[in-house]
């Protein structure tokens, strides 16, 4: 099985969709309980919702595995993103309502995780790593863009409802403050969707490793709420709140790359 897809574009935008994939092999199937099988914490439909990006010349890169096979988004040692606060790992082995994804003594061991991250883990970062370095060495300056959803309510993860839109730069240090200034004002002009900069989702790892402005390469996570464009029970995508929301992703995307012309002047 390929462990991702990638297109190539021609802007100096790379979005990277490491939590999309839905796919469980047999074998790991075969030892998670009914309801995990059905990869119920998949960043659904991102991959349609961003699908537009390839016509502004985004790069868009995207898994084939459940973030329960491996997350993508998770540092390959294990290391926890937000100490002290509830979250699942590397390989999870519950789910965000808490309940487990295996059955009693079948959740994988530390061999089984290794495999993991060779097999799915390190070709996506390698190929995320690659493309970024193609076009900072094209462009001189490139944006990461980390796109997630998650249900509008994780009583696990963080109290009430979560904003609608929640961008994530490991409070600055993985953007150059100007862009992020102009990225955030395109959700400060709106006045449809709520939203949150570096709020609960600063960011993970994808955006917390890659993200070295000065270096050149500037790395933002957009957290949307799934209430937005899809049905959370029935993981329905709904086309006409999705145009809406793609309509200010779009703009975002477009501040990005914007942002990017005056840092290479």
């Amino acid at each position: 099985m390929t462990p991702y897809s990638l297109h190539r574009g021609t802007a100096p935008l790379l979005i990277s969709l490491p939590h999309n994939g839905s796919v469980v092999p047999d074998e790991i199937a075969a030892r998670m309980k009914r309801p995990a099988r059905r990869s119920p914490d998949t960043d659904w439909h991102v991959g349609e919702l961003y699908d537009f990006a390839k016509g502004m010349g985004a790069s868009v890169i995207r898994p084939v595995v459940s973030r329960y096979v491996v997350d993508l988004n998770r540092p390959s040692d294990g290391h926890a993103l937000y100490p002290g606060k509830k979250e699942t790992g590397l390989v999870p082995t519950i789910m965000f309502d808490g309940h487990d994804i295996y059955r009693a003594g079948a959740e994988p061991d530390g061999k089984e995780i290794a495999d993991r991250v060779k097999h799915w883990w390190k070709p996506y970062h390698k190929a995320l790593a690659d493309e970024l370095a193609r076009l900072r060495a094209q462009f001189g300056h490139v944006v990461l863009w980390d796109g997630h959803s998650i249900r509008s309510h994780v009583p696990m993860l963080f109290e009430g409802r979560l904003p609608d839109f929640n961008l994530g730069t490991a409070d600055g240090i993985s953007c150059n403050s100007a862009l992020q200034a102009r990225v955030a004002a395109v959700l400060e002009a709106q006045g449809d969707y709520s939203f949150a900069v570096n709020g609960r989702f600063k960011g993970g790892h994808i955006t917390r490793h890659y993200g070295r402005p000065e270096e050149g390469i500037n790395a933002i996570q957009l957290e949307l709420s799934q209430i937005t464009y899809m049905d959370e029970d029935s993981f329905e995508y709904l086309p006409k709140k999705a145009a809406r929301v793609q309509v200010l992703i779009g703009e975002m995307l477009q501040a990005c790359l914007e942002g990017t012309q005056q840092l290479t002047a």
